[in-house]
């Protein structure tokens, strides 16, 4: 995990410099909010907008080393521009436009790593409202994960006002429906079972 977080570093170094509003989603925000997992890249939203993506696109490969040929290219299309660094870990950065992406960004923080490191990444209802989206069973598990953990914590309303015009977009409303069941789960309560009294022996 300590190269990918390296890695994220220099990331954040180079938007930072330039100053440019972003946050970091993915493997690095499941280690804040969710169960603490392998990852072994780091995904990041950047904001551009639409129309000035190669003012960020160039100063990026610049520095940073392309995964595919046409690493341009495939973002103007696709709006994940795909790099890494000297090491070779995986840097995902998500071309940010929509509302979503924005309210993502402002409402990010820092967070102190163990280390003693610190990367700005999202909050945890926006990393559950990306984890419902993607729509993967490991998806899945980082929800329980974070619903488990931030329970008491989370903004559930926020959540179902974002996450909502994303499942319509992507016309797969079953997505609503699971999140639903699994907050239904956890906030049933622990039955707590009473021990039993031993039976005092007849003589």
């Amino acid at each position: 995990m300590n190269n990918v977080i390296a890695a994220a570093l220099e990331l954040q170094a180079v938007c930072q410099r330039h100053g440019w509003r972003f946050c970091f989603i993915g493997g690095i925000a499941v280690q804040r909010w969710s169960e603490p997992r392998f990852t072994n890249d780091a995904d990041l939203t950047l904001l551009t907008g639409f129309g000035s993506e190669n003012a960020f696109i160039r100063p990026l490969l610049e520095v940073f080393v392309p995964r595919r040929p046409d690493a341009a290219e495939f973002a103007l299309r696709s709006r994940v521009l795909l790099l890494k660094n000297s090491e070779g870990v995986g840097l995902d950065v998500a071309l940010g436009a929509s509302p979503f992406e924005t309210h993502t960004i402002e409402r990010s923080s820092p967070f102190v790593f163990p280390t003693g490191q610190s990367l700005i990444t999202c909050s945890a209802e926006d990393l559950l409202v990306h984890k419902c989206f993607a729509n993967r069973d490991k998806d899945w598990l980082d929800v329980d994960g974070i619903l488990a953990r931030q329970w008491n914590k989370l903004n559930l309303k926020l959540v179902r006002t974002e996450l909502k015009p994303l499942a319509e977009l992507k016309e797969e409303p079953e997505i609503i429906a699971r999140l639903e069941q699994k907050i239904t789960r956890h906030n049933q309560p622990f039955t707590r079972i009473k021990p039993t009294k031993p039976r005092k022996k007849r003589r």
